[in-house]
């Protein structure tokens, strides 16, 4: 009886580590079509025409892509270039999904 209580346990931990998951990837997808799609485009490419005058990067760049996960959070929370900041109105939490959801956008490319 144990044992099936303690895979129930390690059942619903795992199931609720990936509703976590689904729920901060599907957050990250929010906040960067409020906060960086105008810019960056919704795949990333930079390519719109507030993009282009700003020069907003290709985040599959390899500018980018070379930059490490600290960079990227030091760049979304302090702002870099005519990109503005975000760190007083975004969590740590928040940018750190926006991270790894602009990793993402790169990989798809």
């Amino acid at each position: 009886m144990r044992t099936i209580s303690r895979l129930f346990a390690i059942a619903s931990l795992a199931t609720a580590s990936l509703v976590c998951v689904a729920v901060a990837s599907g957050d990250a997808a929010s906040t960067y079509k409020g906060k960086c799609a105008m810019c960056h485009g919704a795949d990333g490419k930079g390519d719109t025409g507030a993009g282009k005058s700003m020069g907003a990067h290709d985040f599959a760049s390899a500018e980018v892509q070379k930059m490490t996960d600290a960079e990227l959070t030091q760049a979304i929370a302090q702002g870099k270039g005519k990109m503005p900041a975000y760190g007083k109105s975004l969590k740590d939490a928040e940018i750190a999904d926006l991270v790894a959801y602009i990793r993402d956008l790169a990989r798809k490319k």
